[in-house]
């Protein structure tokens, strides 16, 4: 893994602005003309185009390095999907949170069926790597279908019980409107692949913003955001 001022090597600007306006465009309701507008104010001219283009290329980049100070999560799942708007045309979006409301795992499909809901159980255990105790879904029947076909492809699957529950579900449901809040505003999805990168981006926000990672081993004396967000990067 590059270190951190390998990464921002041959960059124009400094880390610190760029860190800061991926983070403020993928947790707020800002467009890129608004972030601009806001740099602009402390001195700093900017195109929108190049905040774009950060936020493809270190988005992912952030997802990895937090990703190796998430905590587990539960193991009982709540799985729903919702859809996403590329184009004028609806994409979908299936994610999961446990019994508290941590997120478990998230992917986007171009398709809402089967396969691509057995693919999203995949990602989830091996993200987790483990199986849920339970998972509650909707009356969805390609959902039930995958989450059967996926756990009859594992030794104790036939222990996870599969139920259907609109009221246990209204967690996820209500989990959805941090994101499609955020996605909202976001009128220029034009690709799936860079809504993708731009979906896991705003999901890493929420997750830090659950709290979802323990950092304390890093021993940050001062617990700012940019503070941290350094020391994380870093390490």
């Amino acid at each position: 893994m590059l270190s951190i001022d390998d990464l921002f090597r041959g960059r124009h600007f400094d880390r610190e602005i760029i860190i800061l306006c991926v983070r403020r465009y993928l947790r707020f309701k800002l467009s890129f003309r608004d972030l601009v507008e806001i740099m602009a104010e402390r001195g700093i001219d900017l195109a929108h185009t190049t905040i774009m283009r950060w936020i493809q290329r270190f988005a992912p980049e952030f997802e990895k390095r937090w990703n190796r100070f998430a905590c587990q999560v539960g193991r009982s799942w709540r799985v729903d999907e919702t859809y996403v708007k590329i184009k004028g045309r609806s994409t979908y979006l299936y994610r999961a949170v446990d019994s508290e409301g941590k997120t478990v795992d998230f992917l986007m499909r171009a398709r809402r069926d089967v396969a691509a809901a057995k693919a999203f159980f995949r990602r989830a255990f091996k993200g987790q790597g483990r199986l849920p105790r339970a998972i509650t879904l909707d009356g969805y029947q390609a959902l039930h279908r995958a989450a059967r076909e996926f756990l009859a492809e594992h030794q104790g699957g036939a222990q996870t019980q599969v139920r259907s529950s609109k009221y246990l579900n209204n967690l996820i449901e209500q989990d959805h409107r941090s994101i499609k809040l955020r996605l909202g505003p976001m009128l220029g999805l034009k690709r799936f692949q860079t809504a993708s990168t731009t979906v896991a981006g705003i999901e890493l926000m929420h997750r830090i913003r659950k709290g979802q990672f323990k950092v304390g081993a890093l021993r940050i004396k001062d617990t700012r955001a940019p503070e941290i967000w350094n020391a994380v990067l870093a390490a």
